[in-house]
């Protein structure tokens, strides 16, 4: 959830880029700094570990003056929150702001380091700007450099960059993380979202991915990776403080299904050391000696959040090979659990004031069992009442229908999971890197998705007259069926139901005819071949399919009218991809519906009483 804020024009830079950084605080952050060019054409940096305030405090005595400058909040990554991992970073004459994560990054570290470079910190983002410093060694132009440093990462960034060889240009590239451009009648203004513009300019160009903005004093050119020209509209935005707050979206459901991929990166950054491919989790105490007498596992949630602790079952059964029950809080204390020291109980709650769930922490602890807790909420009541905790980073989560929490609360389970096998050494070094490799390209992959949203809004159209729907799918989607099924629900009132497709001729086959829409997910493994024998038994019965396939169409699926290609990943985290246009199909549907998606009757987001 870092932010970015850049500037260039007339004014006293540092009292605007302090502003900007103030009204990103919302997206959380753990520590601060600004880069200005003085007026000898010189960058001045001040950064520190914690809050503004800190910073603040910090500029008296180190105080910045210029008209250009950018400045940064960031959240840990590739490094613990210090002095030296806060951006802004520098390398020779260039200064850098990053948001995203690159995923090559250990590549290229290691060339660097070969070419001679010393590194000061743990970040991915001291990559960016060596490699920059690197190619502009070899003779280029400070435009050829940027487009070739940019060309060789791998991920998503957002970045503005300082250069005292040329002193009055900022340059500002997006691929992946959010970046617009302000255009103001005293300056030129760079951010990662509108509010923190939104005093000084209306008038706003939203970038797309793989753009690169040089701006200067006379205006700015827009060039896409490959140096070609851009033509780019502003627009001017006309937002109450309510529509600020949603960024322009239509409801904060939309804008929280949008927001995933950013939250995705949050939610691993501060707990992945890429390294050496590792993760680590101290807030969750959860060691070497006590994992190795755990012999079972209870995963404890309600609503969107137990269909999350229904997929960690999956990951932590395969890759950690311990047993897991998984409960409805609302039934597990009422059932006398079988509880001991040899227990390890894991609550799941966005808000971490789920009545039931705390009440289920509450039991666990009276019995003697080691209890742990993934919220998305810092200092929420399960947070504090667990002896460990580990907390997703969605972001505030303002819709009832739960998105971010939950793709979040997935990948801390995969992590969980990960950490876990590796303590115990259930899993080799090489096949933890590959996983953990597969965890850094998911945003991306995410974005594709997302991208793709205008297939979904046809299949919206198609069927937002219907009374019911089935959902279909095996293994570990089975629980993302569900959770498919639940958005709907929420927030469009059709009846929906998910089942996993071997118990089809157990029942809901009976319902199937022409009028029912079957949404069906289906990837590569050993449970493929299967899910294409269940998609023939809807055939056969006219069922009309929505099918989400993972990789390339298959033939053996037959002419599916309406077909989704999913991208490919691990079997970890294709529940984290597979999930997307679900929440999208069941938002488009509550649109054309005309209900209240955001806050759907009789629905509240945290149910606080039993």
């Amino acid at each position: 959830m870092c932010g970015i804020i850049g500037y260039i024009g007339e004014k006293d830079g540092l009292p605007i880029l302090l502003e900007g950084l103030k009204r990103l605080e919302y997206r959380g952050y753990d520590s601060a700094g600004i880069a200005t060019i003085n007026h000898h054409g010189r960058i001045d940096v001040v950064r520190c570990r914690g809050k503004l305030k800190s910073l603040e405090e910090r500029l008296v005595s180190m105080p910045l003056t210029g008209t250009v400058g950018i400045g940064h909040t960031r959240w840990a990554t590739h490094g613990k929150p210090s002095d030296e991992n806060a951006h802004p970073h520098r390398s020779g004459p260039f200064v850098v702001v990053h948001n995203g994560i690159v995923e090559n990054f250990a590549v290229l570290r290691d060339r660097l380091t070969d070419e001679g470079f010393r590194f000061d910190s743990e970040t991915d983002t001291e990559v960016i700007v060596k490699l920059l410093e690197s190619e502009r060694r070899k003779g280029k132009s400070y435009r050829e450099a940027v487009l070739d440093t940019l060309r060789q990462l791998r991920g998503s960034y957002a970045v503005v960059f300082l250069n005292e060889e040329e002193p009055e240009t900022l340059v500002a590239a997006r691929k992946e993380s959010p970046l617009i451009l302000g255009l103001g009648e005293d300056g030129t203004y760079v951010a990662s979202d509108v509010p923190a513009i939104l005093s000084h300019t209306r008038r706003v160009v939203f970038l797309d991915d793989e753009d690169v903005v040089f701006i200067d004093r006379s205006g700015f050119r827009v060039e896409d990776l490959h140096g070609h020209v851009k033509e780019v509209h502003a627009k001017t935005i006309d937002w109450n403080p309510v529509m600020a707050e949603k960024a322009g979206y239509k409801h904060f459901m939309l804008k929280e299904i949008y927001e995933q991929p950013r939250a995705i990166v949050d939610t691993f950054r501060s707990v992945l050391d890429l390294s050496a491919f590792e993760v680590f989790f101290p807030e969750a105490h959860l060691d070497r000696e006590l994992l190795s007498k755990i012999d079972r596992v209870f995963l404890v949630a309600c609503g969107t959040s137990f269909h999350a602790a229904l997929v960690g079952k999956y990951m932590l059964e395969k890759l950690c090979r311990v047993p897991v029950e998984v409960d409805l809080a609302s039934e597990f204390r009422y059932r006398d659990p079988i509880l001991d020291e040899r227990c390890l109980l894991l609550v799941i709650s966005q808000s971490g004031e789920t009545a039931d769930t705390r009440a289920a922490l509450v039991e666990g602890v009276q019995k003697g069992a080691h209890c742990r807790a993934i919220v998305n909420v810092l200092g929420s009541s399960l947070a504090r009442m667990a002896q460990g905790v580990i907390y997703t980073h969605a972001g505030p989560e303002i819709g009832v229908a739960s998105t971010k929490a939950f793709t979040t609360q997935l990948v801390a389970l995969f992590l969980l999971s990960i950490y876990w096998a590796t303590k115990i050494g259930t899993i080799s070094s090489e096949s933890r890197r590959e996983a953990l490799q597969h965890l850094l390209e998911l945003p991306r992959k995410m974005d594709e998705l997302l991208n793709d949203g205008g297939v979904i809004q046809h299949w919206a159209k198609r069927y937002v007259h219907v009374t019911d729907f089935l959902y279909l799918a095996r293994g570990i989607l089975f629980p993302i069926a569900l959770e498919g099924a639940l958005k709907l629900k929420e927030i469009s009132y059709i009846h929906a139901e998910g089942y996993a497709a071997g118990e089809m001729k157990h029942g809901p086959i009976a319902l199937i005819d022409e009028n029912m829409p079957v949404v069906v997910l289906l990837r590569k493994g050993e449970l493929y071949e299967k899910m294409i024998s269940n998609v023939q038994e809807v055939l056969a019965r006219d069922g009309q399919i929505l099918a989400l396939v993972e990789g390339a169409k298959d033939p053996k699926i037959g002419p599916l009218e309406l077909q989704l290609e999913i991208p490919e990943t691990c079997e970890w985290l294709a529940p984290v991809l597979f999930v997307v246009p679900l929440q999208l199909l069941a938002y488009h549907i509550a649109v054309m519906r005309g209900t209240d998606v955001d806050q759907p009757r009789n629905l509240a987001k945290s149910v606080t009483v039993e």
